[in-house]
């Protein structure tokens, strides 16, 4: 709830009793408008705690005592009714507040324990692997949880730097139970096999025994080639984005467009790795179906390509706080899905500059 929010909720139940009183002086004695004190309460009970809503029940059953003098009523069965409707809404507005609390303080424990199946499922990933840095930026479209569907790894293992970016079909446990089935397998085939196919096939196996019925996951699978290239293997996936040095984008297409993990069983063309150049100064973005199908008020998609000048950023975490900060403009809030970044740039590694002519060699003056 904004600031602005709880401002309003909390000076509305003196506000509205202020308001009835007024009206109530202004018609005169015989008025009785004594039943509408009991708004106070009820509002104090949306917003503030027991205590709170206790005292505005007492200023309210003040406020009534005082109106029925001024309009002659507490000896009518009118006033009694009416101080007796403020003692029950107060009541009522304190067992809401304490309801309320539980469920905030509920809530929070839920939070808390989403943070920590977050951080074991996605965890941290390196900012520099190899000969590149990497960013990440995540969000669930189901707000409360902080987890959802989509995933990425990224591994550091003796065949190379790979990385996997991936949406499991649908939202909530059952997306989250099977994103963690595929990084699982992920993490633990990434370093035994010696290729992407091999990579690949694993993580088939992996999910055709964890998944039932018609259910999916699109993935795509990059390694980080010692030539100055990157190797794709795509299930399904959206194209990653490559920019250019020269800020020149394209989005390389794989030779064959295979099915999803878990839909192989139905046929269909098996994926093919391909290669892509990879050199000191590119980027590379690999992203989920949250990002590229995210539609505007006007029903267009978000135009990725169009925005790869956002990355020119220096930092990697602020490239992607702007580009998720302009796709949340254009959806016009939150997402509807779940989105997750991940960006890759190649930074290389420098080489230091040769020594002058004549000058020591620092492992001769070491010996």
């Amino acid at each position: 709830m904004a600031d602005g929010e709880r401002t309003l909720l909390a000076v509305l139940p003196v506000a509205v009793m202020t308001l009835v009183a007024l009206i109530d002086l202004s018609m005169g004695p015989g008025g009785g408008l004594l039943p509408l004190v009991s708004l106070g309460p009820a509002f104090a009970g949306l917003v503030g705690g027991w205590r709170r809503t206790v005292l505005i029940g007492v200023l309210a059953l003040l406020l009534c005592v005082g109106l029925g003098i001024y309009n002659g009523l507490l000896q009518e069965r009118r006033g009694f009714t009416a101080m007796g409707s403020v003692a029950g809404v107060t009541g009522a507005g304190v067992v809401a507040a304490v309801m309320r609390r539980r469920r905030e303080a509920e809530l929070a424990s839920v939070r808390s324990i989403a943070e920590v199946a977050q951080r074991v499922l996605l965890r941290p990933v390196p900012r520099t692997a190899g000969p590149v840095q990497v960013a990440v930026s995540y969000t669930s479209a189901v707000a409360e949880a902080r987890i959802g569907g989509d995933l990425y790894e990224v591994v550091a293992s003796p065949h190379g730097i790979r990385v996997i970016v991936g949406d499991v079909q649908g939202h909530g446990l059952a997306a989250v139970e099977m994103a963690a089935v595929v990084l699982g397998a992920f993490r633990e085939a990434a370093h035994d096999e010696p290729d992407l196919t091999g990579l690949g096939a694993r993580l088939e196996r992996s999910v055709e025994r964890a998944l039932d019925g018609e259910r999916f996951v699109t993935a795509i699978l990059a390694e980080i080639a010692a030539d100055r290239g990157i190797v794709f293997l795509n299930y399904g996936h959206p194209a990653p984005l490559l920019v250019r040095r020269d800020g020149t984008v394209d989005f390389p297409r794989p030779p064959v467009y295979a099915l999803p993990l878990g839909l192989t069983a139905h046929g269909g063309d098996r994926p093919e790795p391909y290669r892509v150049d990879f050199a000191p100064g590119e980027q590379v973005l690999l992203y989920t179906d949250g990002v590229s199908e995210a539609r505007g008020e006007d029903g267009v998609f978000y135009p990725l390509g169009e925005r790869a000048a956002l990355l020119k950023e220096p930092e990697a975490e602020a490239a992607l706080a702007a580009l998720r900060a302009d796709l949340v403009a254009h959806a016009q809030g939150p997402p509807q899905d779940d989105a997750a970044l991940l960006l890759l740039r190649y930074h290389g590694h420098e080489k230091p500059d040769p020594a002058p002519e004549g000058a020591p060699d620092p492992a001769e003056e070491d010996r």
